[in-house]
């Protein structure tokens, strides 16, 4: 299958479902975090696959390779505010870790991605 919109990439597809999950996660957050930790988490995992979206849109090689990185960062930097959620007990150890799955999972699918743009001697 070719791929003719950033929606018909799997990692994209993918993230959007870890974003989904990290706002059902961040519902039973305490008020008191709602421009705190769970603002955090959102926007974060909003930024992944917005990210590979820009990237891929952008045209050009370099650009989604630039994009993906991005990407890739948002996703540690949301590792980390999940493993924080959990050690503030906000969240779950087996909530926590679903998406710590979900999210190796679009680790690995955007390092592929990158590696398949990297040019090949």
């Amino acid at each position: 299958m070719s791929v003719r919109s950033y929606r018909d990439l799997f990692a994209w597809q993918k993230v959007m479902d870890l974003a989904a999950g990290v706002y059902r996660v961040t519902e039973t957050f305490p008020a008191r975090e709602q421009f705190g930790l769970s603002n955090q988490m959102r926007r974060a995992s909003v930024s992944i696959p917005s990210n590979i979206a820009e990237g891929q849109g952008r045209g050009t090689t370099k650009d989604d390779v630039h994009f993906l990185h991005i990407a890739r960062g948002s996703l540690q930097e949301l590792e980390t505010h999940l493993l924080l959620a959990q050690r503030l007990t906000f969240a779950s150890e087996s909530e926590v870790q679903s998406l710590l799955s979900l999210a190796d999972e679009v680790s690995r699918l955007v390092s592929g991605l990158m590696n398949s743009l990297a040019p090949h001697p």
